[in-house]
């Protein structure tokens, strides 16, 4: 019986996969990847023998019986995903029917498009005295949100907000937003493809303009939305900084400088 390894292929680019997902790709006897967002190019690490089948036409059963066929066919079963397997992935679902036939599962992280969008947008999602929490969420769609967790309640911390999924709901997106006290002209950053070679696109807005703008360039799918009152830091005049790099402040690998008088 082979062992199945979900692995996470990053948000576009496959030179952003891990080291052990490339050499687990290297070594594979079947690979399953999800071709409606994760390129063909991430298998290209492939053996010859390998076999590779794109599952964007198949629905869950269909999936799981691919995967459970080849774990009994062979000794290294990937299912590559978008992203990290953790984040909107679908794991459990299919893992679940994997324990119940015996086989054995293992999970590789990978890099999430709401890094790689702020990575594309030179930003941090985290700025001290400015917002130190990052909440990764979706607008509610045909999907429900469970009690708490709307947008509008969400956003009222006024944190970083990474959006996934919901990009085809910037108008729901922009009265959540006000309706939590965000303003008009609160900047929006949106990732189209985020790392994807020659596809990734950049768009800047506000919360007023950002439907518009997104619009304009047929945005309308794979986007990321961050919310955020760290976004365009780079052009800050003052910024609150670090304190582990300060020269009066201690930690356990440096002792603080005083100044004599």
């Amino acid at each position: 019986m082979g062992k199945v390894w979900f692995v996470g292929a990053g948000p576009g680019d496959p030179d952003l996969i891990t080291v052990k997902g490339r050499n687990l790709i290297e070594q594979a006897d079947a690979i399953l990847y999800a071709g409606s967002l994760v390129s063909e190019t991430a298998t290209r690490w492939a053996g010859p023998g390998c076999a590779i089948e794109d599952s964007k036409g198949m629905d869950l059963e269909e999936i799981i019986a691919w995967l459970i066929r080849k774990a009994r066919e062979g000794e290294t079963v990937i299912r590559l995903q978008t992203g990290d397997p953790g984040l909107y992935g679908a794991l459990i679902e299919m893992v679940q029917p994997l324990d119940e036939a015996g086989i054995d599962v293992g999970v590789v992280p990978g890099v999430s498009s709401a890094m790689a969008s702020a990575a594309a947008g030179v930003e941090s999602l985290t700025l001290p005295e400015v917002t130190q929490t990052v909440i990764l969420t979706r607008v509610e769609g045909r999907t429900p949100m469970p009690e708490g967790e709307s947008l509008a309640e969400l956003a009222q911390h006024h944190c970083t907000l990474c959006l996934f999924l919901s990009i085809t709901l910037l108008k729901k997106v922009q009265t959540e937003l006000l309706q939590a006290g965000w303003t008009e002209d609160a900047p929006i950053l949106v990732v189209h493809k985020a790392s994807w070679p020659g596809e990734e696109k950049i768009i800047r807005g506000t919360l007023a303009d950002i439907r518009e703008k997104c619009r304009a360039e047929k945005i309308n799918s794979q986007a990321m939305i961050i919310v955020s009152p760290t976004l365009g830091a780079r052009q800050w005049n003052e910024l609150k900084k670090s304190k582990l790099y300060d020269k009066s402040f201690s930690h356990r690998f440096r002792k603080a400088q005083t100044t004599s008088q």
